[in-house]
Protein backbone atom coordinates (compact mmCIF):
# COMPACT_ATOMS: atom_id res chain seq x y z
CA UNK A 1 0.00 0.00 0.00
CA UNK A 2 3.38 2.27 0.68
CA UNK A 3 4.34 2.04 -2.81
CA UNK A 4 0.75 2.61 -4.61
CA UNK A 5 1.03 6.07 -2.37
CA UNK A 6 4.40 6.84 -3.49
CA UNK A 7 3.18 5.65 -7.35
CA UNK A 8 0.48 7.99 -6.97
CA UNK A 9 2.44 10.95 -5.28
CA UNK A 10 5.04 10.71 -7.99
CA UNK A 11 2.25 10.71 -10.94
CA UNK A 12 0.74 13.92 -9.02
CA UNK A 13 4.46 15.35 -8.91
CA UNK A 14 4.75 15.22 -12.03
CA UNK A 15 1.75 16.80 -13.59
CA UNK A 16 2.30 19.51 -11.16
CA UNK A 17 5.22 19.89 -12.54
CA UNK A 18 4.51 19.87 -16.42
CA UNK A 19 1.24 22.04 -15.37
CA UNK A 20 3.38 24.46 -13.93
CA UNK A 21 6.88 24.99 -16.11
CA UNK A 22 3.47 25.51 -19.03
CA UNK A 23 3.59 29.07 -16.82
CA UNK A 24 7.24 29.94 -17.61
CA UNK A 25 7.24 28.23 -21.04
CA UNK A 26 5.43 26.35 -23.29
CA UNK A 27 5.91 22.18 -23.75
CA UNK A 28 6.65 20.74 -26.88
CA UNK A 29 5.10 18.26 -27.67
CA UNK A 30 6.58 16.08 -30.73
CA UNK A 31 5.16 13.25 -33.14
CA UNK A 32 8.15 11.16 -33.97
CA UNK A 33 8.02 8.44 -36.78
CA UNK A 34 9.83 5.57 -35.57
CA UNK A 35 9.04 3.92 -39.09
CA UNK A 36 10.74 7.43 -41.16
CA UNK A 37 14.36 7.62 -39.97
CA UNK A 38 12.55 8.41 -36.56
CA UNK A 39 12.00 12.35 -37.84
CA UNK A 40 9.44 14.62 -36.62
CA UNK A 41 6.17 15.05 -38.57
CA UNK A 42 4.10 16.95 -36.26
CA UNK A 43 4.49 18.83 -33.26
CA UNK A 44 2.86 21.18 -30.98
CA UNK A 45 3.32 23.29 -28.20
CA UNK A 46 1.20 22.73 -25.09
CA UNK A 47 0.56 25.82 -22.55
CA UNK A 48 -2.30 27.04 -20.46
CA UNK A 49 -3.28 29.06 -23.45
CA UNK A 50 -4.12 25.76 -25.17
CA UNK A 51 -2.35 23.70 -27.82
CA UNK A 52 -0.67 25.70 -30.84
CA UNK A 53 0.05 23.20 -34.05
CA UNK A 54 4.21 23.97 -35.00
CA UNK A 55 5.07 22.62 -38.47
CA UNK A 56 8.23 20.50 -38.67
CA UNK A 57 9.17 21.14 -42.54
CA UNK A 58 9.06 25.18 -41.91
CA UNK A 59 10.83 25.69 -38.26
CA UNK A 60 13.66 25.89 -39.99
CA UNK A 61 17.11 27.72 -38.66
CA UNK A 62 19.83 30.35 -40.47
CA UNK A 63 21.73 26.89 -41.83
CA UNK A 64 18.53 25.33 -42.86
CA UNK A 65 18.13 22.47 -40.84
CA UNK A 66 14.27 22.04 -40.24
CA UNK A 67 12.71 20.27 -36.50
CA UNK A 68 11.56 17.61 -39.10
CA UNK A 69 14.93 16.43 -39.65
CA UNK A 70 16.60 17.01 -36.55
CA UNK A 71 17.68 13.28 -35.80
CA UNK A 72 19.73 13.79 -39.52
CA UNK A 73 21.10 17.04 -38.55
CA UNK A 74 21.79 16.32 -34.96
CA UNK A 75 21.76 12.78 -33.98
CA UNK A 76 24.84 13.70 -31.18
CA UNK A 77 21.34 15.89 -29.58
CA UNK A 78 17.92 15.97 -31.20
CA UNK A 79 16.37 17.31 -28.63
CA UNK A 80 18.45 20.05 -27.91
CA UNK A 81 18.51 21.00 -31.67
CA UNK A 82 14.61 21.22 -31.56
CA UNK A 83 14.75 23.47 -28.17
CA UNK A 84 17.24 25.56 -30.16
CA UNK A 85 15.17 25.20 -33.32
CA UNK A 86 12.30 26.84 -31.13
CA UNK A 87 13.81 29.49 -29.79
CA UNK A 88 15.44 30.81 -33.26
CA UNK A 89 12.04 30.01 -35.21
CA UNK A 90 9.38 31.08 -32.28
CA UNK A 91 11.45 33.16 -29.76
CA UNK A 92 10.86 31.27 -26.49
CA UNK A 93 12.89 28.11 -24.90
CA UNK A 94 11.04 25.04 -24.25
CA UNK A 95 12.29 23.07 -21.18
CA UNK A 96 10.11 19.82 -21.23
CA UNK A 97 9.63 17.98 -24.40
CA UNK A 98 7.35 15.37 -24.70
CA UNK A 99 7.78 12.47 -27.53
CA UNK A 100 5.34 10.54 -28.52
CA UNK A 101 5.90 7.70 -31.18
CA UNK A 102 3.18 5.93 -33.43
CA UNK A 103 2.45 3.11 -30.65
CA UNK A 104 1.27 5.60 -28.38
CA UNK A 105 -0.67 7.59 -30.78
CA UNK A 106 -2.29 4.57 -32.02
CA UNK A 107 -3.00 2.89 -27.96
CA UNK A 108 -4.62 6.67 -27.34
CA UNK A 109 -6.53 7.41 -30.60
CA UNK A 110 -7.03 3.73 -32.35
CA UNK A 111 -5.53 1.94 -34.63
CA UNK A 112 -6.60 4.25 -37.93
CA UNK A 113 -4.97 7.61 -36.06
CA UNK A 114 -2.12 7.81 -38.44
CA UNK A 115 -3.95 6.56 -41.82
CA UNK A 116 -6.61 9.45 -41.11
CA UNK A 117 -4.31 12.23 -39.99
CA UNK A 118 -2.62 11.08 -43.95
CA UNK A 119 -6.09 11.22 -45.07
CA UNK A 120 -6.89 14.59 -44.06
CA UNK A 121 -3.58 16.30 -44.80
CA UNK A 122 -4.30 17.96 -48.33
CA UNK A 123 -0.13 18.95 -48.30
CA UNK A 124 0.53 15.34 -48.77
CA UNK A 125 -2.32 15.19 -51.84
CA UNK A 126 -4.13 12.00 -49.97
CA UNK A 127 -7.29 11.68 -51.05
CA UNK A 128 -8.98 10.92 -48.20
CA UNK A 129 -11.27 8.37 -46.61
CA UNK A 130 -14.67 7.38 -45.48
CA UNK A 131 -14.15 10.15 -42.62
CA UNK A 132 -12.39 13.05 -43.77
CA UNK A 133 -12.00 14.62 -47.57
CA UNK A 134 -8.08 15.22 -47.12
CA UNK A 135 -8.45 18.95 -47.84
CA UNK A 136 -6.58 19.95 -44.34
CA UNK A 137 -3.68 21.98 -43.08
CA UNK A 138 -1.42 19.14 -40.90
CA UNK A 139 -2.50 20.74 -37.85
CA UNK A 140 -5.96 20.57 -38.74
CA UNK A 141 -5.91 17.16 -39.82
CA UNK A 142 -3.92 16.06 -36.81
CA UNK A 143 -7.09 17.83 -34.71
CA UNK A 144 -9.58 16.43 -36.86
CA UNK A 145 -8.52 12.83 -36.43
CA UNK A 146 -7.74 13.10 -32.65
CA UNK A 147 -11.39 14.36 -32.39
CA UNK A 148 -13.10 12.53 -34.25
CA UNK A 149 -11.04 8.75 -32.88
CA UNK A 150 -11.79 9.97 -29.59
CA UNK A 151 -9.35 9.30 -26.83
CA UNK A 152 -8.65 6.27 -24.37
CA UNK A 153 -6.81 8.33 -21.79
CA UNK A 154 -6.54 5.25 -19.72
CA UNK A 155 -3.49 4.68 -22.53
CA UNK A 156 -1.41 7.48 -21.45
CA UNK A 157 0.12 6.19 -17.96
CA UNK A 158 0.54 2.65 -19.81
CA UNK A 159 2.07 3.77 -22.68
CA UNK A 160 4.63 6.55 -20.50
CA UNK A 161 5.29 3.06 -18.52
CA UNK A 162 6.19 1.43 -22.04
CA UNK A 163 8.73 4.18 -22.94
CA UNK A 164 6.47 5.59 -25.99
CA UNK A 165 5.67 8.52 -24.50
CA UNK A 166 9.26 10.02 -23.28
CA UNK A 167 9.31 13.47 -21.57
CA UNK A 168 12.87 14.89 -22.10
CA UNK A 169 14.15 17.46 -20.09
CA UNK A 170 16.37 20.06 -22.01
Amino acid sequence: MRKLHIVLLSIVGIIVVFLGSTIVCPVLIVAEDTEEDASIDMAATFSLSGLDWVYPGSTMDAEGHTLHNVYINHPEDPYGAARDLMTYCYNFTPHIIVSVNNAAAQAIFGDSIIKDIRANDAYQGYAGNDKVPGTMSRGDAVGTAMAQNGMNVLQIPVQIIEGNIRFIFV
